[in-house]
């Protein structure tokens, strides 16, 4: 794979922790390896491990060419909303995986990817999660994005920084909101105690923003239009969590007793927008509520 060139943005940043910022799903630990490698250029200089960066400093990265695919491809029915030679657009259902994990061997939308695309995935995620530039939990319903080539995927994950491609989710959330919109600022971090979850952590968190607005009010719960600045892992559901309004049906930032009818968090990926790789033209997507969404709004106004 040709290196990946990189503009540093930041006045004293570890050259590891920026690689990690940057590239998409670099791990700061692999970092450190493609530095200790010899794999990463500072201005041009193979660059020392503890290295840090300013703006406007050029930094060139190798990364390891990608690794033959060993996940099987599977023939599992996609809702396709959107599809080209660069991107692919589905409406993942509740209950399917992203990408194959501990516990989720097969099933996924990678593995029903594979057998869609073929060949024709990008490789800068690894074998595990080919194509994937963003993800949404498997609880999660709704719109995500996959490339169909690096180029494509390089841009894609750009856009995702500074905030050019678009994501927009329905919720339900528990409790009534004394304003009609606001937004959530904090920062989220790994928890300290579960590492599973995530949790606002200011000291040693990324920054996260969601915008929210109220779309119907019902008695005990709110219909909510959430849309993301930042994608980090989970934000919706621990933004809300943490200003009091956990979403519902959800067991791990909110109740612990799950809602009958209601497979995990009430949340819905309805709307994205991002530019084309190739074209540079808006692309602006949009599916429905789910049939388990609507049902649940309908309970809501029977109460």
């Amino acid at each position: 794979m040709e290196p990946l060139t990189l503009t540093a943005d930041r006045e004293g940043e570890r050259l590891d922790a920026f690689l990690a910022r940057a590239v998409p799903h670099l791990t700061r630990s692999a970092a450190q390896r493609l530095l200790e490698e010899g794999a990463v250029t500072l201005g041009g200089k193979a660059a020392r491990k503890n290295a840090r960066t300013a703006p406007g400093d050029v930094v060139e990265v190798a990364l390891p060419d990608p690794q033959p695919v060993e996940v099987h491809p599977q023939n599992i029915p996609l809702d396709i909303v959107y599809e080209d030679s660069d991107v692919i657009v589905v409406n993942k259902p509740v209950g399917m995986v992203v990408h194959p994990a501990p516990g989720h061997p097969d099933g996924t939308l990678v593995n029903a990817l594979l057998y869609h695309c073929g060949d024709s995935l990008s490789g800068i995620n690894g074998q595990l999660r080919p194509g994937i530039v963003h993800r949404i939990d498997r609880d999660t319903s709704g719109l995500i994005i996959a490339a169909k080539n690096d180029r494509a995927h390089l841009a894609l994950s750009a856009q995702l920084q500074d905030h050019t491609l678009s994501r927009v989710y329905e919720a339900v959330a528990v409790g009534g909101f004394r304003e009609d919109g606001g937004t959530v600022e904090a920062p989220i971090g790994r928890h300290p105690v579960d590492r599973k979850k995530m949790a606002i952590d200011p000291k040693n968190g990324r920054a996260a923003v969601t915008h929210w607005q109220v779309l119907g009010r019902y008695p005990g719960y709110t219909h909510l239009e959430c849309r993301l600045e930042t994608g980090r892992t989970h934000q919706i559901r621990v933004h809300l969590a943490s200003i009091g309004h956990p979403l519902l049906g959800d067991t791990v930032y909110g109740a612990k007793k799950p809602v009958p009818g209601l497979a995990g968090q009430c949340l819905h990926a309805r709307k994205l927008c991002f530019l084309h790789p190739a074209t540079g033209r808006a692309v602006e997507l949009e599916c429905p509520l789910p049939d388990w969404f609507e049902q649940i709004l309908e309970k809501l106004t029977k109460r």
